[in-house]
């Protein structure tokens, strides 16, 4: 994996040659801990982890949420509708510093959790895809403790557009994928609804709005998606990274297109 930190000016950038494909997927996790993720024991601003927590990730995925968690030393539950996924998930987390690991296999209808279970709920790119949001959102709530706290995202509304006039295929915005498009207030509306008070909202990721818009760009024309086109847009955003008046226009873009809308949010007591 190319080190990111041993790049530092402008002149090195421009004169690598020959850049591996994970290079984008390095620049990518640059460019998060340059926004604020997994900042020492905090996974984003205003959701920490540590020992006592009891952490569960609902449509965890490849679990890379409850990594960072597990360093921790959290109790972490995987939760999917996918039980493989599941199964595969919590093997390797409990190769961790996990005080314990649990794995849930279902759907949302309801959650396999008991009430009042969780003092961290996490729940990326979920919203999009599921029948009810609100029966989704209650199921949510009802399993966190009081005072719980949330780290919810949407794929931000602006990108979704973009990608479906950029060549994103029609299946990409069918079941079992994206069935909605939520707008940001719309999706703070969804939160607070469900009962919880939302302590921050923000978009992030500009880099991965352009880099999927090229993504798709180059499935369709028969490219890679290792193409020099993506690598290169990854090679720019670097560059401009390291300029050092670029924070003001870096919060504009990614307000402006943001790949994923984030909310802080917490039961009240």
């Amino acid at each position: 994996m190319l080190n990111i930190n041993s790049i530092s000016t402008v002149e090195q950038i421009q004169s690598l040659k020959d850049l591996p494909a994970q290079y984008c997927f390095d620049i990518g996790l640059y460019d998060s801990s340059n926004f604020g993720w997994y900042d020492d024991n905090k996974m984003y601003e205003g959701f920490p982890i540590d020992e006592h927590d009891i952490v569960i990730d609902v449509g965890c995925g490849d679990a890379g949420n409850l990594m960072f968690c597990a360093r921790q030393g959290a109790h972490l539950i995987a939760a999917d509708i996918d039980a493989e996924k599941v199964n595969n998930q919590v093997k390797r987390l409990e190769q961790t510093n996990a005080r314990k690991v649990e794995g849930v296999v279902g759907n949302s209808d309801p959650l396999g959790v008991e009430d009042n279970t969780a003092t961290r709920i996490i729940c990326t790119e979920v919203l999009e895809h599921v029948p009810s949001t609100s029966q989704f959102l209650n199921e949510l709530v009802r399993i966190g403790k009081p005072g719980a706290k949330y780290l919810l995202t949407v794929p931000g509304a602006n990108q979704e557009r973009l990608q479906k006039r950029c060549g994103a295929p029609d299946e990409y915005f069918q079941e079992p994928n994206h069935i909605r498009i939520i707008e940001p207030d719309q999706f703070k509306e969804m939160v607070e609804e469900a009962g919880l008070v939302v302590e921050h909202q923000k978009g992030f990721g500009f880099f991965w709005s352009i880099w999927f818009t090229f993504f798709w760009h180059c499935k369709s024309v028969g490219l890679a998606s290792d193409d020099p086109l993506a690598i290169s847009w990854a090679k720019t955003w670097h560059m401009f990274l390291l300029q050092p008046n670029h924070k003001p226009l870096y919060d504009q873009l990614n307000s402006l297109c943001p790949k994923s809308e984030i909310i802080i949010a917490r039961k009240p007591e």
